[in-house]
């Protein structure tokens, strides 16, 4: 039985042919604009429950809900009941003791009343000017008035309902400027500044930029974060509170590569990162970090200032 011949090794030359080819691309690291990427959602800048403050009858409710309305606007009137004769009764009163005053100064210029009746009288006249004043400011409680302008969001008391003192006529919510709240971890603060600007994409399909008005300056024990608030110029209320919001506010300026978005790829353990040739021309792949994106391409960080990079 012959012997099969063994097969002979082969060369150093035709095993380096074998070997794939790259396409490299030389990249060094620039100073580029970092950014940070955060969510939050839309606020009102104020909003408050208009309530009454004396006790009577709804007569009124003069304006619909969702219209906008102008500080001292009507939006609940109460019953005037006997108010207005309260404040009849006060006038009267104090008509008299103006004259009762007048009369007491001429008698004590004549010797016929004591200096003491004259003080009597005065504190008298001084006490129905202000039961006038009361009675007044109780008629006025009946109407409940805008106390800023902005839009009338929810009626809560119907004409014929009774209201105590305290109890609400509707809600007031004022959309100018938009509020955007998020909150930023302890690293992130260091970078951010009340006058910032940010750059804002909202749920509903906007972008719109705004800048930092507000900063907390103790974090919330819970979570370890702090607020901030973004003020949106809003002037003919378009946009509407409780909307989700994503913003990209500036983190400084850091050295980062330019790459193609396309060569991202994914290690054995899922991390994102992209393949370049190290210097004995051996593929090695890096952890990239995404910090701004173009239609060109992404600037990222994690790779050596000058890299071979694999395209």
């Amino acid at each position: 039985k012959k012997d099969t011949p063994k097969p002979k090794p082969e060369t150093p030359q035709k095993a380096q042919a074998e070997l794939p080819s790259v396409v490299i691309q030389k990249i060094t690291a620039r100073n580029h604009e970092s950014y940070m990427q955060l969510h939050g959602r839309t606020e009102a800048d104020r909003e408050v429950s208009v309530k009454a403050e004396t006790a009577g009858l709804v007569v009124k409710t003069p304006v619909p809900e969702g219209k906008f309305v102008k500080r001292d606007t009507l939006l609940c009137a109460q019953d005037i009941d006997a108010r207005q004769a309260m404040v009849d009764q006060a006038k009267a009163t104090l008509r008299s003791r103006e004259l009762e005053y007048s009369a007491a100064q001429t008698l004590v210029k004549k010797g016929y009343r004591s200096s003491t009746q004259a003080a009597a009288a005065l504190a008298a006249l001084d006490g129905a000017k202000a039961q006038v004043k009361q009675a007044e400011i109780e008629l006025k409680n009946v109407n409940m008035r805008a106390p800023f302008g902005g839009i009338f969001e929810k009626q809560l008391a119907e004409i014929g309902d009774y209201l105590s003192p305290g109890q609400p006529c509707g809600l007031l919510v004022d959309l100018d400027p938009i509020v955007i709240v998020g909150q930023v971890t302890e690293t992130q603060l260091s970078v951010l500044s009340t006058g910032q600007t940010a750059n804002i994409k909202l749920k509903t399909g906007e972008n719109v930029t705004g800048k930092i008005r507000f900063i907390e300056s103790r974090a919330n024990p819970a979570t370890r974060t702090f607020r901030i608030e973004v003020a949106v110029p809003n002037k003919d209320s378009a946009l509407k509170a409780g909307v989700t919001a994503s913003m990209k506010l500036s983190a400084g300026q850091t050295p980062a590569h330019f790459i193609p978005a396309s060569i991202l790829t994914l290690d054995d353990t899922g991390n994102i990162g992209v393949r370049y040739l190290d210097s004995n021309k051996k593929v090695r792949f890096s952890q990239v970090t995404t910090i701004d994106e173009t239609s060109e391409g992404i600037w990222v960080t994690g790779l050596a200032k000058s890299t071979n990079l694999i395209v």
